[in-house]
């Protein structure tokens, strides 16, 4: 199972990035999480939100590109990083969310 995460900037954002993902390919996306970074109150869109999903390698790799696209097309794009094969320690903390106790379905 591979894993493929987008930071982008802003919650709207990452919604959208999430749905276009969903759509390109054959993946579940399991977790939106957030993070303020330390200067965030001077950025122009202070919360970073990282969007994971999980599937085949290839579609991985299809999901996350389609993603990069819209989050670029908004200039909101951070960073992107896939793992082809994620270890079980990996995938359990994949599954994390610091947006409270609210699950995926």
């Amino acid at each position: 199972m591979a894993l493929g995460m987008i930071e982008v900037f802003g919650f709207t954002t990452s919604i959208v990035v999430a749905d276009r993902m969903a759509k390109a390919a054959d993946v579940k996306i399991v977790a939106i999480d957030k993070n303020k970074p330390a200067a965030g109150d001077a950025a122009e869109v202070p919360l970073v939100m990282a969007i994971k999903a999980e599937g085949t390698a290839a579609a991985v790799e299809a999901a996350v590109a389609a993603g990069k696209e819209e989050a670029e097309k908004r200039g909101l794009y951070i960073t992107h990083k896939i793992i082809a094969r994620q270890s079980e320690d990996i995938e359990w903390f994949a599954h994390l969310s610091a947006l409270g106790k609210d699950k995926l379905r």
